[in-house]
């Protein structure tokens, strides 16, 4: 957590959101909060609803009920919302869950697709130097088609396509699913070397004891419902996430 983050102020604010498809409703009146500067996380066991809550703040999924507040602005509610492509403007940006890079374009290709609403050239090329800093086997195969990529590689290029978005707000939909240790350690430790920087970073992680190491704070949505939120260390410690999320 940066340092100012302890005491920052709100950047996004979920409260009550109603969701679903179709007939079926997954989330129950959720609200969660993400302050400047931190790393919150979002656990909870497959079908929770942790990645429909992502879809509906980043507008692709539409809101039933509550209401969702993005750098002070209301950018959903149930009679609307911003458009997912004017929410990535406002630097809120999301890495959704299985990569989908483009795997017919090259890597440079598919990291400056997070560019494409950008027009500060010193910016971009400020941009993707750090990128390549981040994660140097990008650099490296810079002129290889995204799809010849690991899965581990293809996490670091759609995080580098986000990173290139300019983003206020980054949302990771489970980073480390089909990855290789050591490319999820490599994966983690660029995402703590982003929030050192100052970057805000909202988590939903399969793997809950890494991702409560990472965060600052937790919030565990079981069922559509949230059930639990702590600092993170303290979750770490409570028996029932212990028992349910960390197999002790």
């Amino acid at each position: 957590m940066s340092a100012s983050a302890a005491g920052a102020q709100t950047l996004l604010s979920v409260e009550g959101l109603v969701a679903g498809y179709g007939s079926v409703e997954v989330l129950h009146e959720v609200s969660l909060e993400v302050r400047e500067g931190e790393i919150v996380t979002l656990i909870g066991g497959n079908g929770a609803g942790k990645s429909t809550t992502l879809m509906c703040i980043s507008g692709i999924v539409p809101v039933r009920a509550g209401t969702i507040r993005f750098a002070g602005e209301t950018i959903a509610e149930a009679s609307g919302g911003v458009r997912a492509d004017k929410l990535v403007g406002r630097g809120l940006v999301q890495v959704p869950e299985g990569r989908r890079i483009f795997p017919r374009m090259t890597v440079l290709e598919n990291l400056m697709m997070g560019a494409y609403g950008r027009n500060d050239r010193d910016g971009i090329a400020r941009d993707l130097e750090h990128v390549y800093t981040l994660f140097d086997i990008l650099k490296k195969r810079s002129g290889q088609l995204g799809g010849t990529l690991s899965g581990g590689e293809q996490q670091m290029l759609a995080i580098g396509r986000a990173i290139l978005s300019k983003p206020r707000l980054l949302m990771m939909d489970e980073p480390s699913m089909g990855i290789a240790p050591l490319l999820v350690a490599r994966i983690f430790e660029a995402v703590r070397e982003l929030n050192r920087e100052g970057l805000t970073i909202l988590l939903v992680e399969q793997n809950a004891r890494a991702a409560l190491k990472l965060a600052t704070r937790g919030y565990v949505l079981e069922t559509g419902r949230m059930i639990l939120t702590d600092a993170a260390s303290k979750l770490l410690d409570d028996p029932r996430v212990r028992e349910s999320y960390l197999g002790d």
